[in-house]
């Protein structure tokens, strides 16, 4: 009886495993180059652990739908699912088995191939899609513009679309592009235009842009009944190789520029300051210049950081000094990809003249006395030594204690005589006037001193200031 009863038991559970199993399926085994194929699994158990497929072929699932089929086999009802996945092969491939786990056991499904044939009949399809380049070889840096056209039959029937841009890898991006839209014939035409700069040399691949549209599609369900659904469809463009040259060893800016210098004033009054605006113009790679400070001594110099708006580049450069200077030519170096040769530009010198400019302080060198007087000096003196150490001694105490006393009050003038000085306050403000609260301290600061303006300051706001940027 026992041995009966595991034979009954071995049967039932025999039965349990077999019924659990993974089946693989594709609608299509062949498809053309961005049309849409369904892979489906049809699994059958209980307690199924749903797998997770992001992708197929290597391209991304587009749609995914579940359905649960009962069936009824010798009085008994059986429970099976299918999984559908939609996406668009780019290549032709085989999609390895698939693990499952049902009833705590994992199950795998069959592999299946799908096979992916050329676009046929372009001409008639309603969408197509178009990368073109206005260069095939060009330099590192140097600029191009890569269109990218979509047509699209005015009669199409498109429900919804997923647009995919090209991988731009290894590629500055110059723009965000705007679609331009125009009309041909049946035919309804948006472009998107890159300006785009190659970041290295050698071959350089743009990538398939592509645009997945639904459409309706009608068909029956199970039961036989009518129903529409999405039919979805994947459009390619080709693909562009672009070979890349090496600039010259000795620049890294190529293309074509002007450049030109521009002071506020060429006067001005010792402790002020001038301004002078830095203007490069022309096509190329302006992202790469880097900032126009030059070190002149004893002259105070800030930089603002480099502006560009289109094909201009702009920069301010703060000059601030006690007497005569000259900011020298701000130079260019770059290769010109018309001649194919390296160009200098420059912008020329600027002199500045400095009003009540302070002199240089000489050094006044006085000659030793003669040893002879120095001796017949100090013998009229007629002090002894230890006249001189007493002297000497008090001297020293009665320093110390002068010191002492007033050293902290010296200190304390110092600070409030660089408050209270307009001039000395807005150079150590300079660095720091793309705050709004130093900027408007400025602004009181250079009413006063060059409009004779009399605005109050808020000393202690200044004193917070100065504290919190650590300026001394």
């Amino acid at each position: 009886m026992r041995h009966i009863l595991k034979l009954i038991f071995l049967l039932v559970f025999t039965s349990g495993i077999i019924s659990a199993s993974v089946v693989a399926k594709l609608d299509k085994s062949s498809v053309e180059l961005g049309e849409m194929a369904s892979y489906s699994l049809e699994i059958s158990g209980e307690n199924i652990q749903r797998p997770d497929i992001k992708t197929l072929c290597g391209s991304s699932i587009v749609s995914s739908s579940s359905q649960t089929n009962i069936r009824g086999v010798n009085g008994k009802f059986k429970k099976s699912y299918t999984l559908s996945y939609g996406f668009a092969p780019q290549k032709s491939c085989t999609i390895e088995p698939v693990e499952v786990e049902i009833n705590g056991r994992v199950e795998r499904s069959n592999s299946v191939a799908v096979k992916v044939g050329a676009v046929t009949r372009t001409d008639n399809h309603d969408f197509t899609l178009t990368l073109s380049s206005d260069k095939k070889e060009l330099f590192v840096g140097e600029t191009l513009e890569l269109t990218l056209t979509l047509k699209q039959k005015l009669n199409s029937q498109a429900i919804d679309s997923q647009f995919v841009p090209p991988e731009l890898k290894g590629f500055w991006v110059k723009n965000e592009p705007k679609p331009l839209k125009s009309q041909d014939g049946n035919y309804e035409i948006t472009k998107l235009v890159y300006k785009l700069a190659p970041q290295r040399e050698g071959k350089l691949t743009i990538s398939k842009a592509q645009i997945k549209v639904a459409t309706k599609a009608n068909s029956d369900d199970d039961f036989g009944f009518f129903v529409q659904a999405l039919k979805w469809k994947t459009y390619l463009s080709n693909e562009l190789e672009l070979s890349v040259k090496p600039l010259p060893s000795n620049v890294s800016l190529i293309g074509n520029f002007t450049i030109k210098a521009t002071p506020n004033k060429k006067e001005m009054n010792a402790g002020e300051a001038v301004s002078v605006n830095v203007e490069v113009v022309g096509t190329g790679n302006l992202e790469d210049i880097k900032s126009f400070k030059p070190t002149i001594d004893e002259v105070n110099i800030f930089d603002e950081k480099i502006a560009i708006e289109g094909a201009k580049l702009t920069q301010n450069l703060t000059f601030v000094a006690d007497k005569d200077f000259t900011v020298p030519a701000f130079v260019l170096k770059y290769f010109d990809t018309k001649t194919k040769s390296v160009k200098t530009i420059s912008s020329g010198e600027i002199h500045i003249k400095v009003n009540g400019a302070k002199p240089k302080e000489e050094l006044v060198i006085k000659k030793a006395l003669d040893k002879e007087n120095f001796i017949k000096s100090d013998i009229a003196v007629g002090h002894d030594n230890t006249t001189l150490f007493i002297a000497f001694f008090i001297g020293l105490i009665l320093g110390i204690l002068l010191m002492w006393v007033k050293l902290p009050k010296i200190f304390k003038r110092e600070k409030k005589s660089f408050i209270d000085e307009p001039k000395q306050l807005l150079v150590k403000l300079l660095p720091y006037k793309d705050s709004d609260e130093v900027r408007e301290i400025m602004d009181i600061l250079e009413n006063n001193i060059y409009s004779n303006e009399k605005q109050n300051i808020d000393k202690k706001r200044v004193k917070e200031i100065l504290k919190r940027y650590k300026i001394e």
